[in-house]
């Protein structure tokens, strides 16, 4: 039996609000390793850890005061102004993409590079989630106003 909607956003709610206190722990946690350790590869992964999990909990936040306090619209107006802006992101975007994928290219198989290797790679799946994210703005944007 399905829950009703509000049932369905009040689950939402109380998921952010545990998952925010786990994004808390995460950032203590990558900032004990951070302190014990001088390693720079180890240091900079926890730090891109600690960063995301800033950035989750803000997304959280923005999740549940949606759901709570002020619902959240994104008008065709609103996208309007800056989707030339948008685009152009999005052409970036496809240049570091490039890049990266160029870069890995050159150090496949090469058996000293592995390091770089791990690093492209979390470059890579970074710029292209950003790619992702914008292309689904659109979507979002025409979903709420399919018309639009």
């Amino acid at each position: 039996d399905l829950m009703s909607t509000k049932e369905a956003q009040e689950q939402i709610v109380a998921n952010m609000k545990k998952w925010q206190k786990i994004e808390n722990a995460s950032v203590s946690s990558t900032g004990r390793v951070i302190e014990k350790t001088e390693n720079p590869i180890v240091r900079l992964v926890m730090e891109i850890i600690q960063r995301d999990s800033q950035m989750h909990y803000r997304v959280q936040e923005l999740i549940a005061d949606s759901l709570t306090t002020k619902a959240i619209t994104l008008t065709p107006e609103e996208v309007g102004d800056v989707w030339g802006l948008i685009e152009k992101h999005i052409a970036l975007e496809k240049q570091t993409i490039e890049l990266a994928k160029s870069s890995l290219r050159a150090i496949e198989g090469k058996k000293g590079l592995v390091v770089q290797g791990y690093l492209l790679e979390y470059l890579l799946r970074d710029e292209e989630k950003h790619d992702v994210i914008l292309a689904k703005l659109d979507e979002v944007k025409k979903g709420m106003y399919p018309y639009g």
